[in-house]
């Protein structure tokens, strides 16, 4: 077991020049002892852990792993506090009762998550999908088809949001036949993709795949970024490479205890966001995954977090901090109060430094 602190990955060399993503993603530790290769973990400890919950960590997020005291360590390796938690939802968001078939979740009426793949680059300790992810085998062709077969039969959907895993995983001519598939059903208007990659795997964003991506617009692709750490070079060039092809780039970010619940780091993260072209979109509570709850923080820290940002910097840089409730309930907006009261048609509002101010109500006219 290495004592050091620090991490070695296979690929690094002095030209800093990475190899294709496949030979990266190959080269991942999956077992307590590939990882103690590069990490001070007890190798029995993390095997024991990733019998219940796979682990990936590839070469690239290897690398940017300081030591066990910074905010991506947590992320990426096993502790046995995931196994010894018996809180949390196995399916905490009550996906499975929401899938007419299997893979694609329909819960809100004019869109649906499908999910097409099984892989992620990095298997995030925190996952909400810690249930399949890493484990099953991807989707099966007629599983595939049965999706978008749902997708052409029911109108009312006009947003698809691709997931998995992690969609960019896919090879280039199996996401295009998705992609081309939806693209050709009349009522479908907005395709999503949320992955990781550009944060864990950024070498997976190549020419050829902004190219196709770029052929299916509009096409959002929302990611994933929870630490300033992760915005590295290569990471501003993979989502360069992205907004220059007309992808429009948004972030969802978890708040994430002992890894980013603190005002003065996320609004780094934040405004990094801003100047790597991704607009912050949403900061999540941490959903009630079975596995995850050493992760878990007070809702209060995170509208502490928000106001911080509302005080320090633009709206820009300010997501909306969402709470996806148990069982399926759907995603709600948290904020800090603004409104103290309401008197004689005039409000008394709290601005972002505590003053309050009176402004007129309004009053609809008849």
């Amino acid at each position: 077991m290495r004592t050091d602190g620090g991490s070695r990955s296979p690929f690094q060399a002095a030209s800093g020049v990475w190899p294709p993503w496949r030979e990266i993603l190959a080269a991942s530790a999956d077992t307590g002892t590939a990882l103690a290769r590069h990490l001070p973990v007890d190798a029995a400890e993390v095997d024991q852990v990733a019998r219940r919950y796979p682990i990936r960590v590839n070469p690239y997020y290897l690398h940017l792993i300081g030591s066990p005291d910074d905010g991506l360590f947590a992320q990426a390796v096993p502790q046995l506090a995931e196994l010894a938690d018996q809180d949390g939802l196995v399916d905490p968001l009550a996906e499975e009762a929401h899938s007419p078939v299997r893979n694609l979740v329909h819960r809100y009426e004019d869109r649906v998550l499908w999910l097409v793949s099984s892989e992620c680059a990095m298997i995030c300790r925190f996952c909400t999908r810690k249930r399949r992810v890493g484990r099953s085998v991807p989707p099966e062709d007629e599983r595939l088809a049965l999706g978008l077969a749902y997708i052409r039969d029911h109108r009312e959907i006009r947003d698809v949001l691709l997931s998995g895993g992690d969609p960019l995983l896919l090879e280039d001519e199996r996401l295009a036949w998705i992609l081309g598939s939806l693209r050709v059903i009349p009522h479908v208007e907005i395709l999503r993709l949320g992955t990781r990659v550009p944060c864990t795997l950024p070498q997976r964003i190549t020419p050829d795949l902004c190219r196709l991506l770029t052929k299916h617009q509009p096409l959002y692709l929302m990611t994933h970024f929870n630490h300033p750490a992760e915005i590295t070079a290569e990471a501003a060039a993979a989502c360069g490479s992205l907004a220059d092809a007309g992808i429009p780039l948004a972030n969802q970010t978890v708040l994430l205890k002992r890894v980013n619940d603190d005002p003065d780091l996320m609004i780094e993260l934040m405004r990094k966001l801003v100047s790597i072209r991704v607009r912050p979109y949403y900061l999540h509570q941490l959903d009630f995954t079975r596995g995850a709850s050493h992760f878990r923080t007070p809702i209060a820290s995170g509208l502490e977090i928000i106001a911080a940002l509302r005080r320090r910097t633009s709206g820009l840089c300010v997501p909306h901090y969402v709470v996806d409730l148990p069982g399926g309930g759907g995603k709600i907006q948290l904020a800090p109060e603004t409104i103290v009261a309401e008197e004689g048609g005039i409000l008394l509002i709290r601005t972002h430094h505590g003053e309050v101010i009176r402004y007129p109500a309004g009053r609809n006219k008849r």
